[in-house]
């Protein structure tokens, strides 16, 4: 007796079965590159992480208190110091403005002093005071 058989339906045949599952190498290399794009993710987001928080960190250096006390030709010859207050607590400042030679030529030092570390950032500036350039009123 011949089993019966539809038209148009394949017989399966046992023996031969098609490709339906993945082998273990192939598998391993699926994980590899999973495993390196995730730690490259992990890697950026941890980067990005560390910049976020140093951008919360208050760091006071010398070229902000020379902008805040203006260095402008309006400096004259004196030594002053003081602190920032509640804008920047723990910092101290000092400048100190002297004549370097006879020409009018000025030389202002800051200091900014203090930080988690304690360090101490220095600025100079050289400048001649509006007085003594030819024609800077013109």
């Amino acid at each position: 007796m011949t089993p019966l058989r539809h038209p148009g339906v394949r017989a399966i045949d046992r023996g031969c079965r098609g490709r339906a599952a993945f082998t273990l190498i192939e598998v391993a290399v699926a994980s590899a590159i999973m495993a390196l794009a995730l730690f490259g993710f992990i890697s950026v987001c941890s980067t990005a992480l560390k910049s976020a928080k140093s951008l919360n960190r208050v760091e006071v250096d010398a070229s902000s208190l020379a902008a805040e006390l203006s260095i402008s030709n309006r400096l004259e010859e004196m030594s002053d110091h003081g602190d920032f207050g509640r804008l920047y607590p723990g910092y101290q400042w000092s400048r100190t403005v002297y004549e370097v030679g006879t020409n009018g030529l000025f030389r202002a030092d800051f200091v900014v002093v203090g930080g988690p570390k304690g360090s101490e950032r220095r600025l100079s500036v050289l400048y001649f005071p509006k007085q003594y350039v030819q024609g800077a009123g013109r």
